[in-house]
């Protein structure tokens, strides 16, 4: 939420429907707040409460789609803000799509900081995460194979926008199976160790790879329930996120949506440029460099606007 006060600007974090509460609690719980505030000093004031003058005032909600340029934000933002002085801006995706556009190709540093250098896991999440890499290192180096990511959506595979012709790139989701057969025909072999982020699916990679690993079978013991319970999709998230965009040497989605637009980004932020796409090949073998994400190879993913 945005509010003005005076000369100052406020992003606050107050809440504005019932489960904001909860939300707000689910982002502290994750992210260190204090980093984030210090990592935007002398950028934008942070507080996290309202001004008591405002505090009362229902703000006005401007929904803004990602990645918007300055003359969006002159004509449909700032006109509301100055009238109103409190508003919550509804950030939303009308497209998975994250392509360098002529808008967003001259992104400025401010934005660049906060797509990918003001969020930090709190130090509780990220001991964690950092234990459940280390136990993929431990199982990677013992079968001498690399380690591969692979995001999968198993629960929407039956959807219609899934379906494609099964005999070209056109197809936009893959099952389990058709993932480890495409795996196998790049190039990888049994000894490589797999991280998916859906466990049911384990059974149908592990016939071709035996090494293939969930979070329930990495996490410690002792912090299944906290990190793997019904109430914790958010903590599952970062977990698949981190794994995906720090570790693993490559990444695989299995379906194209905004977690992979996501995880690209990030590795492209860090030169992790090994993103494989999904497709039916015929015969018997291929090369990997032939399905590498075109965020890669046209070099067409907005992170590139921040880092050239």
């Amino acid at each position: 939420m945005i509010s003005k006060h005076g000369d100052a600007d406020y992003v606050t974090q107050g809440p504005m429907y019932k489960n904001a509460n909860a939300f707000h609690q689910n982002f502290d719980e994750i992210y260190d707040v204090e980093r984030l505030v210090k990592s935007l000093d002398a950028v934008v004031k942070v507080v996290k409460h309202q001004p008591s003058e405002i505090s009362t005032r229902i703000p006005a909600v401007v929904k803004v789609p990602n990645l918007v340029a300055e003359e969006f934000i002159a004509k449909k933002i700032e006109p509301v803000f100055r009238t109103k002085g409190n508003i919550r801006l509804a950030t939303y995706f009308p497209s998975v799509n994250m392509r360098k556009t002529e808008e967003n190709s001259k992104i400025d540093s401010v934005a660049c900081m906060a797509m990918f250098g003001s969020l930090n896991l709190q130090p509780a999440v990220r001991e964690v995460v950092d234990s459940m890499i280390e136990r993929l290192r431990t199982l990677s180096r013992k079968a001498n194979g690399e380690l591969i990511a692979v995001e999968l959506r198993v629960d929407i595979l039956e959807k219609k926008g899934c379906q494609g012709s099964g005999t070209s790139r056109s197809k936009s989701c893959y099952s389990p199976q058709e993932i480890a057969l495409f795996l196998r025909k790049i190039g990888f072999d049994k000894d490589s160790t797999l991280y998916l982020t859906q466990y049911s699916s384990l059974d149908a990679l592990k016939d071709f790879f035996p090494k293939t690993y969930a979070k329930e079978g990495i996490i410690p013991t002792d912090k299944m329930e906290r990190f793997l319970n019904s109430e914790a999709s958010e903590l599952e998230k970062v977990i698949d996120f981190y794994i995906s965009t720090t570790e693993s040497v490559v990444f695989v989605p299995a379906i194209s949506g905004l977690f992979y637009a996501n995880v690209a980004g990030q590795r492209i932020a860090s030169g992790r440029t090994q993103i494989l796409i999904p497709a039916n090949i015929p015969g018997s073998s291929a090369t990997s460099v032939d399905f590498v994400s075109h965020y890669v190879t046209k070099r067409n993913h907005f992170a590139y606007s921040c880092f050239c």
